[in-house]
Order: C-alpha cells, then structure tokens, then sequence
C-alpha cells in the first residue's frame, strides 16, 4: 500500500517542525540533526523520510554523510489555507468588536452599567 503525504502531515509533529526549523537555517547531515534530540537515530531518520515525501526536504550526498536541505515552498500550501480562515475569523471578531461597542453605547444610554 502506498503511502500519500502531504505537508499537514509533515508540520503536524513537533519533532519534523523543529528538524524544518534548524535546516533552514542551513543544511545539516543526518548526524547533526539527531544530535539535536533526545531520540534514537532511526526515528530521527523517519521523520526526515517523512518530510522528504512530503517535499519538505532533499537529501543531498556528500561524500560519507548525507546531508538534508529544506525546501520551504511547499508551506506556502499551508499559508494559503490559514489564510483563508484567518479573513473569517477576522471578519467574526470585527462583527463581535462592533457587537459589544453597540451593546455599550446602549448601556451609557440607558444609563445602566
């Protein structure tokens, strides 16, 4: 069985958005990033396979060591999507915010508190 993935996936484990965040600063061989966790070796390594089939990043042979290179462009999917939702609740809490202002003026009005 074949396993689709797609960015959510990637982004939705701590540890892989953490390994995106210190490779994109600049590349790291699969050493250095395990260093960096408190976590065995292999997993390390699956969670790169992950965000390798996700697009998130390449693996780039030099020498002995392999090393992983962020591909960041594939977040703009995920920026897209919150930013659809963002302009919603925006517009929800500008509703609610002019809600309350008119439930205040009422209030002063009405001269209760």
């Amino acid at each position: 069985m074949i396993t689709r993935r797609d960015v959510f996936q990637a982004i939705a484990d701590p540890t892989r958005r953490e390994i995106i965040h210190r490779i994109a600063q600049a590349p790291l061989s699969l050493n250095e990033v395990a260093e960096t966790f408190d976590i065995s070796r292999q997993a390390v390594s699956k969670h790169i396979q992950i965000l390798t089939e996700c697009g998130l990043v390449t693996m780039r042979q030099q020498g002995r060591e392999r090393f992983c290179e962020a591909q960041l462009g594939k977040l703009n999917e995920v920026a897209n999507w919150v930013e659809q939702y963002k302009k919603h609740w925006v517009g929800r809490f500008e509703a609610l915010d002019n809600y309350l202002t008119e439930l205040k003026e009422n209030q002063k009005e009405n001269g209760t508190k």
